[in-house]
Parts: C-alpha cells; sequence; structure tokens
C-alpha cells in the first residue's frame, strides 16, 4: 500500500492561489477579482505585445499600396507632352 496522498496534478495553479485569496478575502469573492485582474493584466501585455506587430503590418501595407501608384521607369522614359500646343 502507498501512503501518499493522491492530489490531482490537473490545476497547479489553482493550489499555489488558494492560500493568499483565503488570506486575502476568505471567500470566493477575493478569488474571483485575484482571477479578474490576472486577466486584465493579460490583456494589457497582449495589447503591448501585438501593437507594433499591427504597426507593421499596417506599415507594410501602406508601402505596398503607394508603391504601386509611383511611376515606374519605362513611364519616365516615355516623356512624350500630351498636352503640349502645336
Amino acid at each position: 500500500m502507498s501512503n501518499q496522498s493522491s492530489h490531482s496534478h490537473r490545476f497547479p495553479f489553482f493550489r499555489r492561489l488558494w492560500k493568499p485569496a483565503a488570506v486575502t478575502g476568505a471567500g470566493g469573492t477575493a478569488l474571483a477579482i485575484w482571477f479578474e485582474e490576472i486577466m486584465l493584466f493579460g490583456a494589457e501585455i497582449l495589447a503591448l505585445i501585438f501593437l507594433p506587430i499591427m504597426a507593421g503590418v499596417i506599415y507594410l501595407l501602406d508601402i505596398l499600396i503607394f508603391k504601386a501608384c509611383m511611376p515606374g521607369r519605362e513611364d519616365l522614359k516615355n516623356t512624350h507632352e500630351t498636352g503640349a500646343k502645336n
């Protein structure tokens, strides 16, 4: 027989947080507020990570769009005066 207790290894995060949550609020509300704060912090971090990525994508699209509008070499070589008066 084994003397070890069988702990669930599925949620180690919850096992770490139940003591601080019980000490600070002694209830489920404190734990819910903790999780809410952790989720808000994660959302802010993700926003800071994705902001430069999205700016880079917009910058590349801007370059591609305006590069298509710039005249090419063949356009500059064919400089016939279409609007000149005879």
